[in-house]
């Protein structure tokens, strides 16, 4: 479907080359300081043609707000907003009306629907994010206001290339115990600091300079080839309260992975210390609860990810999306037609190599509708909670105290 959410619901409509694209966004708390430069920084940080590893596409992608929003603040009303489509060329996908491109959605539409868009991709073309950029900007806003609520993405990988998360093993060894500190201090670090600024300084959104040098080149390389590469994004959520985050069916993680592989070309999902926490006994991987200043507890390493049972606890959410290499390259492929005929198809069109640094900020958008969506149906429980006289008759460990 298009909707996403069950309290804070986004719809998002358009095609890659139609005249718009946007979203109607319902749930959104009254009273809100609301006005289009609010949203139209995390559209210009997504919008094509930023930079000579990216699409050339020209769009300036500005917003314009439609409804639920009057004098500059939010009516708790439907927020309707629009982005127009303005540097399409449908032209340049004419091959497509005879070939399928290997693994885009060209084939799988046409067989879902009976009917496809004839160029650009339809709703599967990365277009379509603009409406969930928008609406997250306006539930990050809404967050950052309430519970004071960070999230930044950055790129980790491009291909082979890695940014440093972990310190590496000690010594070669089957042995379980011989690991290194997954993640480690230094990253760990990283992510409670890290702000927006300094992951735009770079023009790949990897916030560690060799590196980022090293993914320019192997983007380049990429570009000259008429091929493309791929990478993943890591993205960290600071300030989130605990106890966000539905029991069994609805963990917070599971939610946040639906949400991420959702995104165009996403293709693996990892929180916490992911795969590499697979490799760790549980002795040392394990998140050691400690007193935190003020009142209430913290752990010592959060190889977690700030959730534990599906709900968080408190200290910050980070996990980590892979993105496939683009599906279209210019780079001729053999193939099939729609009839079965044997060909060979040379794509045309302005496509990223890699998608990874244009990727920030949706992914920083759907991680804003996840926690917004969380926060709603909490404050819902806790409201309803709250009408209800003390419970004295249980112990008061089982017991959390109701705050005035």
């Amino acid at each position: 479907m298009s909707t996403f959410g069950t309290l804070f619901r986004v719809t998002t409509y358009g095609e890659s080359h139609c005249a718009s694209v946007g979203a109607i966004i319902d749930g959104c708390p009254p009273g809100l300081t609301l006005s289009a430069p609010d949203i139209q920084t995390q559209l210009s940080r997504r919008r094509p043609g930023q930079s000579n590893l990216t699409t050339p596409r020209d769009e300036k992608d500005l917003v314009y707000l439609q409804s639920g929003v009057e004098h500059g603040v939010t009516l708790g009303t439907p927020i309707g907003l629009l982005v127009k489509n303005e540097d399409h060329r449908p032209h340049d996908y004419s091959e497509t009306d005879l070939y399928p491109r290997p693994s885009h959605a060209d084939y799988t539409y046409l067989s879902k629907y009976g009917v496809k868009a004839s160029s650009g991709g339809g709703r599967s073309s990365a277009r379509e994010t603009i409406g969930r950029v928008a609406a997250g900007a306006i539930a990050e806003k809404y967050l950052k206001e309430a519970y004071g609520v960070e999230i930044v993405a950055f790129v980790s990988s491009v291909g082979k290339i890695h940014m440093p998360s972990s310190t590496p093993a000690s010594a070669d060894s089957e042995d379980d115990d011989v690991t290194g500190d997954v993640p480690s201090s230094e990253f760990r670090e990283l992510l409670s600091t890290i702000t927006r600024a300094d992951v735009d300084k770079f023009v790949t959104r990897c916030p560690h300079p060799e590196t980022s040098e090293r993914m320019i080149q192997r983007i380049l390389r990429a570009k000259d080839a008429k091929d493309s590469i791929g990478g993943t994004v890591t993205c960290v959520i600071r300030g989130v309260p605990a106890g966000l985050g539905e029991p069994v069916f609805d963990k917070l993680e599971a939610v946040l992975a639906h949400a991420m592989l959702s995104i165009p070309a996403t293709k693996a999902f990892e929180v916490g210390s992911g795969f590499r926490g697979t490799e760790i006994p549980g002795s040392l991987h394990n998140d050691a609860f400690v007193a935190k200043e003020g009142g209430g507890l913290t752990t010592v390493t959060n190889r977690s990810g700030g959730i534990q049972g599906g709900i968080t606890n408190g200290e910050p959410i980070y996990f980590r999306i892979g993105f496939k290499s683009p599906a279209t390259i210019s780079q001729a492929q053999a193939t099939a037609q729609y009839d079965g005929t044997a060909g060979s198809l040379a794509a045309r069109g302005r496509h990223d190599p890699c998608v990874v640094p244009r990727a920030v900020p949706i992914v920083e958008a759907m991680s804003a509708l996840v926690i917004m969506d969380q926060v709603l149906m909490q404050n819902a429980r806790s409201t309803a909670a709250g009408r209800l006289a003390p419970i004295t008759t249980l112990p008061p460990t089982m017991v959390l105290p109701k705050s005035n």
